[in-house]
């Protein structure tokens, strides 16, 4: 079995430093709520100072010669530190109040960091995405154009989900997996993912006999280990299920990661054996369709015959209105749709060219056919291959 363990809380088990690390130039770091607040809601700013310190040291260069190196903060907090201001003792349960806290709290907590960082010389920018907004090819240029600047000009970018006007439908649901994908949009050469926990462990980190996994290598290799829900502190969304998930995402497009507490975030940025490891499953890509596959949440879905399905799935084809059965859901051209094999399993999902309206008299039919019944608006495809992901291989 290919995991490393280390004694629970030895933070230096390995004895070595990690060279992922250590070459690592763009780095982005994600920091949770419970490490950034007080436990009645509000920002704790010697958290944040003690955070914006390490992340100002990251950015020395290790050689003389070298150009300083580029960190992008992923930083939740918004909503903890609305709670205070607005009177409210715990997390509001519904969406408008969430959005509410997150309007009060994103001011306060940009402020924070802008003057924290601002000791030090360096500027910040704020940078708030949506899941829609980044799976959309124009909107995804934008995001990336933006990040790139910032960090040419020597700011460090402050990235957060853009709770004041995400809904259900279009969230990204924790920051871990929106730092997943912003690592893959940057290419990054590093994610650190800060806690309250220092790593993933074997079991309950609260339980007698518990270690903490020092390295994973893959997927097997978490085989059989307990994954808790959720965090100690009860401000945030995010639990080790989903710093899990955000590795298995980053890793899968060839960025490693490095799973620890915010307290040892200076140690982990330094290369020293802290928390866990998750080393590098597949190849690096450019490509924004990984979130679509991870960052979206369909609007409907479209069933495909079987002939569809393998030009699809194996020819990765774009789909057609005659490869179409079935229609399902209240969606507009441009929404994410699941596609659906003819026993409603799905193996794509893609952005379709057409409102629900529009399809169901497109079904079964050729775009010849339809050009000239309906005009050429009707010639083309129902989902462009440039905007489709196959989920099933």
């Amino acid at each position: 079995m290919a995991v490393a363990s280390a004694a629970a809380g030895d933070g230096h088990g390995e004895g070595h430093l990690r060279e992922d690390v250590l070459r690592a130039r763009r780095i982005v770091v994600k920091v949770g709520s419970s490490s950034l607040t007080t436990a009645a809601g509000g920002l704790d700013a010697d958290r944040v100072d003690a955070l914006v310190d390490v992340v100002t040291k990251a950015r020395t260069p290790r050689g003389g010669d070298e150009a300083p190196n580029e960190v992008v903060l992923v930083s939740s907090g918004a909503i903890a530190a609305g709670l205070a201001p607005l009177g409210l003792t715990r997390r509001p349960r519904d969406l408008a109040r969430q959005q509410a806290a997150a309007s009060v709290g994103q001011g306060l907590l940009v402020a924070r960091y802008t003057a924290s960082f601002a000791r030090h010389g360096v500027r910040v920018g704020q940078v708030l995405l949506t899941a829609e907004d980044a799976s959309r090819r124009a909107h995804y240029r934008n995001a990336y154009r933006t990040l790139e600047q910032l960090l040419a000009m020597g700011a460090v970018p402050i990235v957060n989900e853009n709770d004041t006007v995400a809904t259900a439908e279009i969230k990204f649901g924790d920051n871990d997996r929106l730092a997943a994908l912003v690592a893959h949009l940057v290419r990054a050469d590093l994610l650190v993912l800060l806690s309250d926990v220092d790593g993933l462990y074997d079991g309950d980190p609260s339980r007698p006999g518990s270690s903490r996994i020092a390295e994973v290598h893959g997927p097997h290799d978490l085989a059989g280990i307990e994954i808790g829900s959720s965090g100690k502190a009860g401000v945030g969304t995010g639990g080790m299920v989903t710093k899990v998930e955000a590795a298995r995402i980053a890793t899968g497009a060839g960025i490693p990661v490095v799973l620890t507490a915010a307290s040892q975030a200076a140690d982990a940025l330094a290369g020293r054996p802290t928390g866990t490891l998750f080393h590098r499953t597949g190849r690096r890509t450019a490509d924004r369709l990984l979130w679509l596959a991870h960052a979206s949440s369909p609007r409907g879905a479209l069933t495909l015959d079987a002939g569809a399905v393998k030009a699809v799935v194996e020819r990765r084809k774009s789909l057609l209105p005659a490869g179409l059965t079935g229609v399902d859901g209240d969606f507009a051209a441009g929404d994410p749709v699941d596609l659906l094999d003819e026993n409603g399993h799905i193996v794509a999902r893609g952005l379709v060219n057409f409102d629900a309206r529009e399809l169901p008299r497109l079904l079964g039919r050729s775009t010849h056919d339809l050009a000239r019944e309906l005009g050429p608006a009707y010639e083309r495809e129902v989902v462009h291959r440039d905007d489709l992901v196959v989920l099933r291989g």
